[in-house]
């Protein structure tokens, strides 16, 4: 059977707050199943974005063990921390993190080429997610000839084209307006699930939740499933 995308187990994350600690995450348990979106809500400060990071191995718990595509990261080095991020994670942020300097194309084909993709492959692809995208008329334009919908649209064709096993998405609709915002969560949700990757979305929004199969909330360290009740 294939493995899940993410699985959490009892894990703990604090931090020093003057003479106190304050634990953000407290003995949390999740999985995500290979082709699953879930939505991630809670509060201004609650440690969502604490939760990524650690997912990301960009951050290191307390304890607990996170395991990413069936292999467990919470003792890796920082070099295979990197080779695991380049292959199997895709990142979508609130300000899209182009490289001002890159055209569309460009920025698409980073992974592939950090990955040591060959070059027809990696032209190929490219092709594809422009397409999927509906950039193919913007491959050559640069970051800043691009509106900021377009730009999410580059950022979530770069997150996806090497097919990693997990797309973490960090307020990915905070810097959009409505119409932009609703359109970029359609074509996120909708690529992800056609590319057989999982989506961890980070919101305070409910509105913006509602686009995942699933929806949890992190509160006083703890993950939960939530209703359609819960807003932030």
């Amino acid at each position: 059977m294939p493995q899940p995308a993410v699985t959490l187990t009892n894990l703990s994350r604090s931090y020093r707050e003057g003479y106190r600690d304050h634990r953000v995450l407290d003995h949390a348990e999740l999985r995500i199943e290979r082709g699953e979106s879930v939505a991630l809500l809670g509060r201004s400060g609650s440690g969502k974005s604490t939760l990524l990071n650690l997912i990301a191995g960009i951050d290191r718990p307390d304890k607990g063990e996170i395991r990413i595509d069936g292999e467990s990261i919470t003792r890796l080095e920082e070099p295979a921390l990197t080779l695991l991020r380049r292959r199997r994670i895709g990142f979508v942020y609130q300000f899209f993190n182009l490289i001002p300097t890159l055209t569309t194309r460009e920025n698409i084909a980073l992974p592939l080429e950090l990955n040591h993709c060959a070059k027809a492959m990696m032209t190929d692809k490219v092709q594809q997610m422009l397409e999927a995208v509906d950039l193919s008329r913007r491959g050559d334009a640069y970051p800043e000839q691009l509106s900021g919908g377009e730009q999410q649209r580059v950022a979530i064709a770069r997150a996806l084209v090497h097919r990693p096993a997990l797309l973490l998405a960090d307020e990915p609709t905070g810097n959009l307006d409505q119409a932009a915002g609703k359109n970029v969560l359609g074509l996120m949700t909708t690529l992800a699930r056609e590319e057989q990757s999982s989506l961890l979305l980070v919101t305070h929004s409910l509105a913006v939740a509602r686009y995942a199969d699933r929806i949890l909330t992190l509160e006083e360290g703890r993950l939960s499933e939530s209703g359609m009740e819960a807003a932030w």
